[in-house]
């Protein structure tokens, strides 16, 4: 079958539709369908149609239905402001004047351009799900006089928050002429706290040397109706929230208000999470920084421990459900013997556990390092020292320090059971790692994000948020990323290349 992408479409295409059919409950508006018609089916979003055209070889019409159920494409669709404005006005896009713009060959991303989520798979496989991808259109809905912006961060700290919020302000005023941008102070209730900074070009410039956010962060806070009252208040009709899982939900949410008192207000998300845990996208700004910065504090660990007798290093790092900080560190060092992460569980005693693992290791070298994120083993921690659970203001059960907890469980076996002398030295960056200024990779990464947020919030698009899939960046609904939490997966090659790497116990039997 031959596929090609096109806009076009039979005026009389309707009289010739014979039956529909439903594909997707992932779009913004009620399940899409594909119009049958010789040689051609459409496939209708929320904003511009996509449509394929199939024939075989004899170019005789063939049955499109159930071409279109074999093919099975997907595109998840995000918002749009026509969806629930459908007499917006459009301007042509101040980028086809742009300067810098003005040798791109392509300046303006196809409607009809999207993503595939998967791009691994088989012969007759369906094509799966799709994004639309990210970028400047050619039409726009917002004139730049009258666009007033605002930008807020959520959450912990991460590195890279200050270059989005420079490049979001050095976008919308560079190449879209926007000079009226607020900054929202201390995370979701500065907007109704009314605590704002103004934010030019000037303001920001050498804001991404710096580690931290300058527009402070916060948990909790969020009430949506009070957030949208002050958006309305204020003549706000963009407003870019950086955060994580958390935040994003509320990004949702003010969404669906915006939506329902049907403001021309575009709601764009950039996910920050230094875990890498969100969902769908390749990984999140700052975890390479993360990653990096993480072998300062395993290559001190190893000069420790090798320049004494029994030395055993514990590095903890970040990841309360995911272990990908750990995992990536223990793989880019080379000197971690064992990594403990949330999502393989492990054991202490017994055959194949970890105290075997430590004695036979510094049996052979005289020392070892082990690397461990921080979510990993808090049932043992709990269960060791009896304690109630708490949650900070974001909901997040607040963790236990497991480096203390393990630094004392093997300094108590080796001393009583083995009768054995161990020098054990425990070191947690965790706070050093979230405060330093992006490195030169996530500082692009961070460009991309932002520009790609400013294409889609001057292009009508609401409720979504950025990132990269298949390292393009892809307009994405904000629910998506929110659904479920990204974590390592134990069945892949890449933890396996980990153990391997380590040659440490996997702490599972083989059957399972």
């Amino acid at each position: 079958m031959d596929l090609s992408l096109s806009l076009s479409s039979p005026p009389n295409l309707h009289s010739f539709l014979t039956k529909s059919l439903s594909f997707s409950t992932r779009f913004h508006k009620p399940l899409p369908f594909f119009t049958c018609y010789p040689q051609i089916y459409s496939i209708t979003t929320g904003y511009h149609p996509i449509t394929a055209q199939t024939s075989n070889q004899n170019n005789t019409p063939i049955d499109t239905a159930a071409a279109a159920d074999d093919d099975g494409f997907i595109l998840e669709d995000v918002p749009h402001l026509t969806n629930f404005l459908p007499d917006l006005p459009t301007y042509p896009n101040p980028l086809k004047y742009s300067q810098a713009y003005a040798i791109v060959k392509n300046t303006f991303v196809s409607p009809e351009d999207v993503l595939a989520q998967q791009i691994v798979v088989q012969k007759g496989s369906p094509r799966g799900v799709h994004f639309r991808r990210a970028g400047p259109r050619e039409k726009v809905y917002f004139k730049p006089e009258e666009v007033r912006a605002c930008i807020v961060t959520c959450g912990g700290l991460c590195p890279g928050i200050n270059t989005v919020i420079r490049e979001i302000v050095c976008g919308l005023n560079y190449m879209y002429g926007v000079n009226n941008i607020l900054g929202i102070e201390g995370g979701y209730r500065g907007f109704y706290s009314k605590n704002t900074m103004e934010l030019n070009p000037k303001v920001v410039n050498d804001i991404h040397k710096r580690g931290g956010t300058i527009l402070q962060t916060s948990r909790g806070g969020h009430d949506t109706n009070k957030i949208v009252d002050n958006i309305q208040d204020r003549g706000i009709n963009q407003v870019y929230i950086i955060g994580g899982d958390g935040t994003q939900k509320g990004a949702a949410a003010i969404f669906k208000e915006v939506e329902k008192r049907r403001l021309p207000v575009a709601v764009a998300g950039i996910p920050k999470t230094i875990d890498n845990d969100i969902a769908v996208i390749d990984k999140s700004f700052g975890f390479d920084t993360a990653v990096e910065e993480a072998q300062r504090a395993i290559n001190a660990a190893h000069v420790e421990v090798e320049s004494v007798e029994n030395g055993v290093g514990i590095v903890k790092l970040m990841g309360r459900y995911s272990g990908f900080i750990a995992m990536f560190a223990t793989l880019a060092s080379r000197d971690v013997d064992c990594c403990l992460i949330p999502e393989s569980p492990f054991y202490l005693e017994g055959q194949g556990g970890l105290f075997e693992f430590v004695q036979r290791r510094l049996k052979e070298n005289g020392h070892m390092v082990i690397v461990l994120a921080e979510g990993a083993g808090q049932e043992y921690v709990s269960q060791s020292v009896n304690a109630p659970e708490e949650k900070d203001a974001s909901g997040n059960k607040l963790l236990l320090d497991v480096g203390l907890w393990l630094t004392q469980q093997i300094k108590d076996y080796f001393t009583t059971v083995k009768k054995m002398a161990v020098n054990m030295k425990y070191i947690d960056p965790t706070y050093m790692i979230r405060a330093v200024p992006s490195n030169a990779y996530d500082n692009i990464y961070c460009t991309l994000l932002a520009q790609s947020a400013v294409h889609g919030a001057m292009a009508g698009y609401s409720g979504f948020t950025v990132g990269p899939v298949n390292s393009r960046h892809a307009y994405i609904p904000i629910e998506r990323v929110t659904e479920a939490t990204n974590v390592v997966k134990l069945t892949d090659r890449m933890w396996a290349r980990l153990l391997a790497s380590t040659n440490q116990p996997i702490f599972l039997d083989i059957h399972e």
